[in-house]
């Protein structure tokens, strides 16, 4: 066990003014806005990418615009994010996406959700049908050529079969053709043009056989190779579509519309046309459309989609409430404070949507193989193509089929789908326990730690620590207590601040960690330390008053946080030292390591010396990970390998971590450790995947033993084990 006894400055809980930092506040709110964003967030959606090689081209393009800063595409959610200067629009990146023959929209900002995702199913759920059809026609007509038709009996048939092919492939085929062709105009090449040239060339050798009234024709060829590989598509469309990301998921609970009250009439209204000011109306069962501070109606608040906690909570006059939230049991009358864009829920999904799309050293690796792919496949195939015509004698035909196989055989879907499909799935499995991850590459380095440290009050306790002596003390006491805590922002202060009416102080500050004084009736007052005051500190949590000469000490009570054992003793399974540092007395930092079963635990720690134990375990070869909530736990979230905060923690605190805990219950951060552990193994898994298949199916599709039909079957199989495979996180 590694004890420390309290430091004479002693910051988190055995003094009033636990935390330095509680005097330089003003400034570190102040560094907490100078790193917010100056610049715009532009979202978009790119229904036409789904490759590797998609992310690498938009990119590019977009980064090499004037006043753009960064770009990240998400390939799962088909999405573009541009952070850029307040002057560049929307349309000038779709114009500069255009420019590189993709097509972009503009997202919504105040209504995102999957309408699109759904329009793209449909589609290709209708072209797939269509090709199904055609190519059960198709090959009946084929029975009969097989079956010995001569001439022009076999002629009429492979006309009839024509008829039927043609129109099909280029009606179901569109997706491939539209992508091709954006890429073409541009001087791109992007997997559907080695995919969109084998389809026209197993047309139109069955179309050239059938003037010739040669003996064999491919239209049923044709018609299967664009069923299956839209069915590949689609298939891929779907498994994608069920590891639904957090994003989508904080995008589901967004509410078009709501009822505004205008005169004391309802009114239903879009949330675009609705202000901050106006008065909503929120009926039981109904889901909250804006932000908003209850001014009347009292309920119950089921907010168990954006915390993951189960229990209802109680919602009264003065309560905010935020989009998102399920009023359960009354009427609610809101007063506007945020919507659209602003609201808290559509922050969160924004932030989540970012993160989910960031480049992590994984991706870049499979963008830098797939920038590979466009040219070589290319080469290999027309390598193919010669070395047939030269092997055969001059056989066209067979030449071409092999040519076109390669074509399609070699597949970077399943390269560009192994980073982004595991990281949306982990993020909504994570999101659906009540963590989001605000970082996209917090995952991966989550899997490395073996360390975690945690602060105590506010993290591994609920932060809201209750006096147990106020009985006491006189009501002048409480008084004087009540008006210098009404100074300070720390947990203990706020519990003392509601506790009387505060007497007049004059001259209040605060003493940069010692704690809060002031003049009251013409004497100097402090409330704070015990060191400060004149006194010896008791071995509980506990602040102290001088007043007239007497010390009186305020004892506190807090209650550990649900989960924290759980959470514990999943970390410690996992085989990862577990370390508590506090700067509260040695007393109830030693119980709560004794119930919580933490062997090293450290007291009376000052926000250096918290940053310093980090330090000196990266520096010992360790990866850390730091869970705090306060001002005193900035330094070491910031230092930390990967942090956690809970969604109480100070604003400071939460920007700098990497994951918020959005629940009182800390079980997940246990999950959360070893759901990223799986995440990383299959992502390398997928890259193995990825390379195993094209070093396996290249060769075959190179010697003529794989048809356009086999592998088209192929190239879609292999995306859909590697979607498949991101799915198996638990």
């Amino acid at each position: 066990m590694t004890q420390a006894a309290a430091h004479p400055l002693q910051v988190e809980h055995g003094g009033m003014a636990a935390c330095p930092a509680c005097a330089v506040m003003p400034s570190a709110q102040a560094l907490a806005e100078a790193a917010k964003p100056l610049h715009a967030r532009l979202m978009l959606s790119l229904p036409t990418a789904h490759c590797a090689a998609c992310i690498s081209a938009v990119e590019g393009a977009v980064l090499a615009a004037d006043g753009v800063i960064s770009a990240r595409v998400n390939l799962t959610l088909k999405r573009l994010s541009v952070e850029a200067e307040p002057q560049v629009s929307a349309s000038d990146m779709i114009a500069v996406l255009r420019g590189v023959g993709y097509e972009a929209h503009e997202l919504d900002a105040g209504l995102l959700n999957t309408t699109e995702t759904d329009r793209q199913g449909r589609d290709l759920l209708m072209r797939l049908g269509v090709a199904f059809f055609s190519m059960m026609n198709v090959m009946l007509l084929s029975v009969a050529v097989w079956s010995g038709a001569e001439a022009a009996t076999r002629d009429m048939f492979h006309w009839i079969s024509a008829m039927i092919a043609i129109p099909t492939v280029v009606f179901a085929g569109q997706p491939f053709f539209k992508s091709a062709w954006a890429a073409l105009r541009v001087g791109r090449l992007g997997m559907d043009v080695p995919i969109s040239l084998a389809l026209v060339l197993a047309s139109a050798i069955s179309l050239y056989e059938t003037t010739q009234s040669g003996v064999h024709a491919y239209f049923d060829a044709a018609v299967m190779l664009c069923f299956f590989l839209l069915l590949g598509r689609y298939l891929d469309h779907r498994t994608r579509a069920v590891a639904r990301s957090a994003a989508e998921e904080l995008a589901a609970l967004e509410v078009p519309r709501a009822r505004v009250l205008v005169d004391g009439t309802e009114v239903e209204r879009a949330i675009s046309e609705i202000a901050v000011g106006d008065l909503v109306r929120v009926r039981p069962g109904g889901r909250m459309p804006v932000d908003g501070v209850i001014t009347e109606g009292a309920s119950e608040i089921d907010r168990s989609l954006l915390t993951g906690e189960s229990l209802p909570v109680f919602a009264g006059l003065g309560m905010a409430v935020s989009a998102g939230e399920v009023n359960l049991t009354g009427p609610l009358t809101l007063r506007v404070t945020a919507t659209g864009a602003d609201s808290s829920l559509h922050r969160m999904a924004d932030l989540v949507a970012v993160a989910e799309s960031a480049r992590s050293k994984y991706t870049t690796l499979a963008e830098r193989a797939a920038s590979w792919y466009s040219p070589l496949v290319h080469l290999l195939s027309f390598a193919a193509f010669g070395f047939w015509m030269w092997r055969t004698g001059g056989d066209f035909r067979h030449a071409v089929n092999i040519s076109a196989a390669v074509l399609i055989i070699t597949c970077p879907c399943a390269l560009g789908l192994a980073v982004p499909a595991v990281v949306t799935s982990a993020s909504g499995k994570l999101f659906r326990k009540g963590l989001l991850i605000k970082d996209g590459t917090a995952l991966e380095r989550l899997a490395q730690v073996d360390v975690v440290v945690f602060d105590k009050t506010g993290t591994l306790t609920l932060g809201t620590p209750k006096p147990t002596n106020l009985a006491d003390h006189s009501p002048q006491v409480l008084g004087v207590v009540a008006a210098l805590a009404a100074g300070s922002s720390h947990p203990l202060a706020r519990a003392l601040a509601t506790t009387a009416t505060p007497a007049r102080v004059e001259d209040l500050r605060e003493v940069a960690g010692y704690g809060i004084e002031a003049r009251h009736m013409g004497q100097v007052v402090r409330l704070g330390r015990a060191e400060w005051v004149g006194t010896q500190a008791v071995d509980v949590t506990a602040t102290y008053l001088s007043l007239d000469g007497v010390v009186h000490v305020f004892t506190f009570a807090d209650h550990i946080r649900p989960g924290a054992e759980a959470a514990i003793a999943a970390l410690k399974a996992q085989g990862k030292a577990i370390k508590l540092i506090s700067g509260d007395t040695p007393g109830p930092v030693a119980d709560l390591a004794l119930r919580l079963g933490i062997a090293d635990w450290t007291a009376g720690a000052l926000p250096a010396e918290k940053l310093a134990l980090v330090r000196g375990l990266t520096e010992a070869g360790h990866f850390v990970l730091m869970v705090g909530d306060g001002l005193n736990d900035t330094a070491a979230l910031s230092a930390a390998h990967v942090s956690i905060s809970p969604a109480t923690a100070l604003d400071a605190a939460r920007t700098a971590s990497d994951i918020v805990l959005l629940g009182q219950n800390m079980a997940p951060i246990g999950d959360a450790a070893r759901i990223a552990r799986q995440a990383k193994r299959r992502i390398l898994e997928n890259f193995g995947l990825s390379a195993a298949y094209n070093i396996v199916a290249v060769p075959i599709a190179l010697l003529g033993f794989a048809t356009p039909l086999a592998a088209a079957l192929a190239m879609s199989l292999s995306s859909i084990t590697v979607s498949l495979n991101s799915l198996r996180l638990k």
